[in-house]
């Protein structure tokens, strides 16, 4: 009796191992995954791109579509940090029939920035110019549903930091200096750069609503350190709106499905999987009306 009991003991021990050791392994495979995928994204930043700071100086001047058209011409430049372009993997899971379905999404470990590593600056661009910069980079705007199992899988969770709402909002000078106070709570949170983190900004998302709001922009987050948004979902503001609160988190075309490569364009229609991935089930052709906003 106590060798079967000390046999069946160490079985279940062994299967335990077997799993944790196959999770970790799935891990690695889909942070793997994710870094190649974009490797084949972004352009390559070239010696005579501007640092964050200096690129901030150049466009105090300028605000709105300017502003945005200059931030949208950096980027596809590929004036971008080293740590934003490597992705991280978040994973969302659901049931289909009695079946777990895992579907892991990769994303920007931080909200889209200019520079480079040593100085860089978090930039709010309004919808269209977010459209132009996904959709030529090859990505998508996240979900609600997204922004959620990122910011309850982020390493680093920061305490939204809101500013005094006056008619400066939308200036560069107000979000360079929410800039500042982001990298104050990220050091003193012990942050890394390429550290998956969230709570800092709220995002610019994908929703079926902007089909019956046209020429207005969706947000959403800015969570709490409970967990909870600021920040409901909201089209209040007109498309080319965006201030300091605002982030652009990109989410890679490619996501993978049980450790499966699958387009996350198709995830995002299909019937059943988009209930992973979307709180409003599925988004039609969300490549066409992600272009729509451009």
């Amino acid at each position: 009796m106590i060798h079967r009991t000390v046999t069946g003991c160490l079985a279940v021990l062994l299967a335990a191992f077997v799993a944790a050791q196959s999770d970790a392994a799935g891990a690695v495979r889909e942070q793997v995954a994710c870094n190649l995928n974009l490797a084949k994204t972004f352009p390559k930043r070239n010696g005579r791109s501007e640092s964050g700071s200096s690129f901030v100086k150049a466009i105090r001047p300028v605000t709105g579509t300017r502003r945005d058209e200059l931030v949208t011409r950096e980027v596809l430049d590929g004036n971008i940090p080293g740590f934003i372009r490597a992705l991280t993997p978040v994973t969302l899971s659901g049931k289909l029939g009695s079946e777990t379905i895992d579907v892991t999404i990769c994303v920007t470990p931080d909200y889209l920035s200019v520079g480079d590593d040593r100085d860089f600056v978090r930039v709010p661009v309004g919808l269209p110019a977010a459209a132009r910069i996904a959709s030529g980079l090859g990505f998508f705007l996240p979900t609600t549903k997204m922004v959620d199992a990122i910011y309850l899988q982020a390493a680093v969770k920061l305490a939204p930091q809101p500013m005094p709402p006056t008619s400066q909002m939308q200036s560069t000078d107000y979000f360079w200096a929410h800039n500042r106070t982001v990298d104050d709570g990220r050091a003193r949170a012990a942050g890394a750069l390429g550290d998956l983190t969230a709570g800092q900004k709220k995002d610019i998302v994908l929703t079926n609503r902007l089909r019956s709001k046209p020429g207005r922009v969706a947000i959403y987050g800015w969570h709490r350190q409970n967990g909870r948004p600021i920040q409901p979902l909201s089209t209040v503001h007109d498309a080319g709106y965006a201030d300091y609160s605002h982030g652009l988190r990109l989410v890679s075309s490619t996501a993978f499905v049980n450790g499966q490569p699958r387009s996350l364009g198709d995830i995002l229609q299909d019937p059943q999987l988009s209930q992973i991935v979307s709180s409003e089930g599925p988004i039609p052709e969300p490549n066409a009306l992600l272009r729509s906003f451009r």
